[in-house]
């Protein structure tokens, strides 16, 4: 068959992502002390962006266009609940569009929440960075202790409630590795039982590196001694001895160790060989505090009052009369090309700075009508919630959420917690009525098998069985994925554990 050339027409579509929008999505994912540094850069590099140091200089100034990224003039998003699930309305309205907006005028989302109002219209209008996930990250750096330990939180076998838990004491963390809070006091905040607290800060006891989340010098020591199978009673003692190893009181830790001489150097060198304060493997340069993207406050009627943290958003301006300046002056085409380009990333930044915070403070009054409960009455009222429901409620996409949620944190009244922690898994009811969160079927399944006697044990076909009677409708690769998550043996172990020990 001959070859030829030949020249053919062919439509298609394809998408096709400006750098604006791909600034305007990294925008989107950076926190708030992220953003002011890619801002900070962007003033070094754009002669048109100018910072703004005191909003009141610019009043009343007619030379510059000025939109501003901090949202401290505007009203905080405030939420009335009138039951324990929050009323289901909202009405969402935008002042202004960023072309329009005056100086003074704020740049926020005003939402007035109420009893009888719909919820179907919150988040009126698409506005938002809706578009295909990217992989990009913000630029590499040391990675602190907490960091670390949220990287392990997150890929544990624990529930949404013990997770919510566990970011609370993380961040509670000193740099050495010690979490020195009291444990009740941190119950009483998160209103969850002393006993839960406990046990979920000994699974965080188990991370890397080996010690840390200790509350003392002797239970750090305990824990790297454990890992090493090396704390018998003998250790045990010396352990909880360690006054007497300080003053070199060698002859009472003999008698009171029950070792000679020879065995306690031997357990003195292991001691030494421990580290005693494991968290200042990640102190290479010092951590700067998590501060909160969004704070969320409970108002004196009722309700919840949503705010951007305006302390850490940067403020910038477009220097329209240096542009209008140098646009009169005799250039030539390469100048101008420059300072043309140079105009339309300002403003293009500036544009984009003012969607982030509209977009954030929707997904966080969101979230926050949606988990109100925990708000108010602590963690056992977490309820099931995916990035599609909140996506759907404020009319945007899932990814533009997932972006939000990340590297974002919230200041509640229970304590600091990344946005993301807030979305929990459900299981859906068999009877068509409200969702079933993930934790509560976890804890019906535990109940159950708890409940088993050595003639009576239940497969976890059985248990699917048992749980549709109540109305939970689960499949039997779900039980089993959760009792294996609880550390719980399949039936036939089980059987026979209840077999040897009747």
């Amino acid at each position: 068959m001959a070859l030829s050339q030949r020249l053919v027409l062919k439509q298609g579509q394809a998408l096709v992502m400006t750098p604006q929008l791909q600034q305007a999505i990294k925008l989107l994912q950076l926190s708030n002390l992220e953003l002011a540094e890619f801002v900070e850069a962007e003033l070094e590099r754009n002669p048109l962006l100018e910072r703004e140091e005191d909003p009141v200089e610019r009043r009343g100034s007619e030379e510059r266009e000025t939109v501003s990224s901090d949202e401290s003039g505007a009203d905080p998003v405030e939420i009335d609940i009138s039951d324990d699930r929050a009323s289901a309305a909202a009405e969402s309205s935008v002042d202004a569009d960023a072309d329009s907006l005056h100086p003074d005028q704020a740049v926020a989302d005003k939402h007035s929440v109420g009893a009888g109002t719909d919820w179907s219209s919150a988040g009126s209008g698409k506005g938002g960075f809706d578009g295909p996930p990217d992989e990009d990250s913000t630029p590499g750096r040391a990675r602190s202790l907490r960091e670390h330990l949220m990287d392990q939180l997150s890929i544990a076998a624990m529930d949404p409630r013990d997770r919510m838990i566990g970011a609370y004491l993380v961040e509670l963390a000193e740099d050495d590795g010690y979490l020195r809070a009291e444990i009740p006091a941190c119950a009483e905040q998160l209103g969850a039982p002393v006993e839960d607290v406990e046990r979920v800060l000994a699974e965080l006891q188990g991370f890397e590196p080996t010690g840390v989340m200790a509350r003392d010098l002797k239970e750090c020591l305990a824990l790297q001694l454990k890992e090493r199978n090396r704390y018998d009673p003998a250790m045990a003692c010396l352990v909880d001895n360690l006054e007497l190893l300080a003053r070199h009181d060698y002859a009472r830790l003999k008698e009171c160790c029950g070792v000679d001489g020879d065995d306690l150097n031997e357990m003195v060198s292991e001691l030494r060989h421990l580290t005693p304060k494991p968290g200042l493997a990640f102190g290479g340069e010092e951590a700067a505090p998590i501060q909160p993207d969004v704070i969320i406050r409970e108002r004196p009627g009722g309700g919840w009052a949503v705010e951007l943290n305006s302390d850490t958003l940067p403020r910038v301006l477009v220097n329209a009369r240096y542009y209008a300046e140098i646009n009169a002056a005799h250039c030539n085409d390469e100048e101008r090309a420059f300072i043309s380009e140079c105009h339309q990333n300002a403003s293009w930044l500036v544009k984009s700075l003012d969607q982030r915070a509209r977009t954030i403070l929707k997904v966080a009054t969101e979230i926050v009508r949606q988990q109100d409960a925990f708000l108010a009455h602590g963690v056992d009222h977490l309820r099931p919630l995916n990035l599609k429901t909140v996506a759907d409620a404020i009319e945007m996409h899932e990814s533009t959420v997932s972006r939000v949620t990340s590297n974002k944190y919230a200041a509640t009244p229970r304590g600091l917690f990344e946005l993301k922690y807030f979305f929990t898994s459900s299981i859906a009811s068999s009877e068509g009525g409200e969702a079933h969160s993930a934790e509560a079927v976890r804890h019906r399944i535990k109940t159950l098998i708890d409940g088993e006697s050595a003639d009576g044990v239940l497969s976890d076909d059985r248990i699917v069985e048992l749980l549709r009677d109540v109305g939970i409708d689960i499949a039997r690769r779900t039980v089993a994925k959760y009792r294996e998550a609880m550390n719980i043996p399949s039936s036939v172990q089980r059987r026979r554990i209840l077999k040897r020990s009747a």
